[in-house]
């Protein structure tokens, strides 16, 4: 066996109603003042509203930063740190999306009193240092699997995004309740679940620390997400096929942010940079092709997984003609959805390939991870296929 590390979250808890004890929850680890980090969209929905009676309950005094964009630009993660700084903030939760739970992470480490480091110090991994504040994640998608990784990406430029990875990051809690997302439209409910998958597929296919935990984490995932996604899209208030969902990406997080993904989430950033696609639809435009390209490699591993999406319909044959069965029901789900399948649906010039191809190169901590070895030309010729 090959030596491995496996590091996650101290505690999940998965219930559904449970954000309501959101405020027991802080109590319980000493804190008096506590920042909320989520984004406008939350706030207009009135979703946090429930919650804050108890705080007020408890004595406690909680102050919301609701400025989170999409993909986190550096301008708003150091405006809450700085709200954190004034509230002298003793506890952080972040709620709602990976952007939101990735921003709460930062906020957590950047915020603590002794905290001697700049944003712009710590890109990369392993660069931060010392200690965080409490950290609570509260997801509102069943997706990016951000409240059980060491992961924070943020927006540096233009187009370019840079990566904080510390074990630093990873949360003490991560609480898991359906009630949060029975609001979610069909078009964010397929594309986030789309994403939880692709989470699961890569670190079970991950060259260079695959591992049995993630392994196992990651075929119950996708066991999960595949089951319970039609369900959720078809019917958004079916509590329990929702709780499966948001369990089914936090296995899938757990899986990755021990066994990282590869060359799908390399080719979709730069539709994230250029196009602001959101991430798990630029995921699910280019995951048939890269698991097409991965097959003369990986149809062993993704023949292992196969029966794990299509059940009994999987038909016998070799591990490349279940591979393709995999390929095939995976496409399915995007279609059902009513989500856009090609790059030109989602608004994607064709003139923009080339640029696009030699970004996915930028992405070389990914592309490590990926089982078969990808160049420019080939990252080109996967996007003209899914163009």
């Amino acid at each position: 066996m090959h030596p491995f590390s496996f590091a996650t979250t101290a505690q999940i808890l998965c219930e559904s109603g449970a954000s309501l004890r959101l405020a027991e929850l802080c109590h319980e680890r000493g804190a008096r003042r506590v920042l909320i980090v989520t984004d406008p969209g939350i706030t207009r929905l009135g979703l946090l509203e429930p919650l804050l009676p108890g705080f007020s309950r408890a004595g406690m005094n909680v102050r919301i930063f609701d400025q989170v964009l999409a993909d986190p630009p550096e301008a708003v993660v150091l405006a809450a740190v700085a709200q954190a700084r004034e509230l002298q903030a003793e506890l952080v939760i972040g709620f709602g999306g990976g952007s939101s739970m990735d921003v709460a992470k930062l906020v957590a480490l950047l915020a603590h009193p002794e905290c001697g480091q700049a944003l712009s110090e710590i890109y990369g991994v392993g660069n931060a240092r010392g200690r965080r504040l409490p950290l609570i994640q509260v997801p509102t998608t069943a997706g990016t699997g951000s409240e059980v990784t060491p992961i924070a990406i943020v927006t540096t430029g233009e187009t370019t995004k840079m990566g904080v990875v510390s074990p630093l990051l990873l949360p003490d809690l991560a609480l898991l309740d359906a009630d949060l997302t029975l609001g979610l439209p069909p078009a964010v409910t397929a594309a986030t679940g789309i994403d939880a998958m692709v989470h699961a597929i890569e670190a079970y296919t991950s060259a260079l620390k695959k591992n049995p935990l993630s392994d196992l984490l990651a075929r119950e995932a996708l066991r999960l997400l595949a089951a319970n996604l039609d369900k959720v899209v078809q019917n958004g208030s079916n509590r329990e096929a929702r709780q499966a969902m948001l369990l089914g990406a936090c296995l899938a997080g757990q899986a990755f942010a021990n066994a990282p993904v590869a060359a799908v989430h390399a080719l979709a950033y730069p539709l994230g940079g250029h196009f602001h696609i959101p991430h798990g639809l630029s995921n699910a435009l280019v995951l048939p092709q890269v698991l097409a390209f991965n097959a003369p490699v990986a149809a062993p591993l993704y023949a292992e997984l196969a029966p794990l999406v299509l059940g009994e319909r999987l038909r016998a044959g070799s591990a490349a003609a279940q591979t393709e069965q995999l390929i095939e029901a995976l496409a399915a789900f995007s279609q059902r959805s009513g989500l856009p399948t090609r790059l030109r649906d989602a608004g994607v010039s064709e003139a923009m390939l080339p640029t696009l191809a030699a970004d996915a190169m930028l992405q070389q901590r990914l592309l490590v991870n990926n089982p078969r070895e990808m160049n420019e030309q080939q990252a080109l010729a996967i996007y003209q296929a899914a163009y």
